[in-house]
């Protein structure tokens, strides 16, 4: 098998540390597999995408030595690759339309921690829209141990979840029209042929519904590696909601060594002592920490 990993920030803004650590992990399993490493601008979310954003995030990929090894895809162009894979599961009647807003679902929610039960979506547009207009597509899970979705992650161990009382029917297409993100990435690493998928644990929830996606259309299941997520003095994952600054572009080797670092590699901080001198020692040495950190003998 040829191993085909990738990287998908998406352009909410400038690349910063959390997002190196991720995009650093990726590329490390990549070169240490002697496989392919692609990069995916996942600008789907209109509203969310700030111009120039992925401009800025690749050119600091670049700055920091992580070249991909075919040009960039941007999920905007993938479009009809998604309304044809939900025309695919509406003909195998595995999805409907809903017509719940977020606030329905929101008070559905709240009685159910009320009685105690599931927080999972309820299914009220399952069997009808009782005179509602259709505002979003989602896909019909199955009930019993055909919910039970498992599977080993290679950092955080073997992964259990039930889709029917854990998460419920998910949306695939959005009431404001915009493709969820659980359709859109698995169309996209099966089109890329994406064959491992190395990201941050705080996706770890999304893997389950990717995989039973997977299963629904028919497409091959890439191994999973969720590594930890950088969080902030309060406990929170690091993100630019919560004011994670911009890498410096002028300091590669600072950053990177941190983001070794917090993936728990020992590398000896070149013949400084300190960060290494060149981003090519940097690598080759963190390339070689990956695996062992792995146990990879490829």
């Amino acid at each position: 098998m040829n191993y085909r990993g990738r990287f998908a920030p998406s352009p909410t803004g400038p690349l910063h540390f959390g997002s190196l650590v991720s995009a650093l992990a990726s590329w490390l399993d990549a070169r240490a597999h002697r496989g392919a490493w692609l990069v995916r601008v996942e600008d789907i979310d209109g509203p969310r995408t700030v111009p120039g954003a992925a401009q800025d995030i690749l050119a600091t990929l670049e700055r920091f030595g992580m070249r991909a090894d075919e040009p960039p895809v941007w999920q905007s162009t993938q479009i009809p690759r998604y309304q044809k894979a939900l025309e695919q599961l509406k003909a195998a009647g595995l999805v409907y339309p809903c017509g719940c807003t977020r606030k329905e679902i929101a008070d559905s929610l709240l009685h159910a921690h009320a009685r105690n039960t599931t927080l999972a979506y309820p299914g009220t547009c399952r069997n009808g829209l009782h005179g509602k207009p259709a505002r979003a597509w989602r896909l019909r899970v199955p009930d019993g141990d055909a919910a039970i979705i498992t599977f080993e992650d290679r950092w955080q161990g073997q992964q259990v979840q039930n889709l029917a009382t854990e998460v419920g029917d998910f949306v695939l297409r959005r009431a404001d029209d915009q493709w969820a993100y659980q359709l859109a990435v698995v169309v996209d690493d099966a089109d890329a042929r994406i064959t491992h998928i190395v990201r941050g644990a705080d996706l770890m929830d999304s893997t389950a519904r990717q995989i039973y996606l997977q299963r629904c259309l028919d497409l091959p299941t890439p191994q999973y590696l969720h590594v930890p997520v950088v969080t902030n003095e309060h406990g929170e994952k690091l993100s630019k909601q919560n004011g994670a600054t911009a890498l410096d572009c002028d300091k590669p080797l600072e950053a990177l060594s941190a983001a070794a670092r917090h993936l728990g590699l020992n590398l000896d901080g070149g013949a400084s002592g300190g960060t290494y001198m060149t981003l090519e020692d940097f690598y080759s040495a963190a390339i070689a920490a990956w695996s062992k950190r792995m146990s990879l003998t490829v």
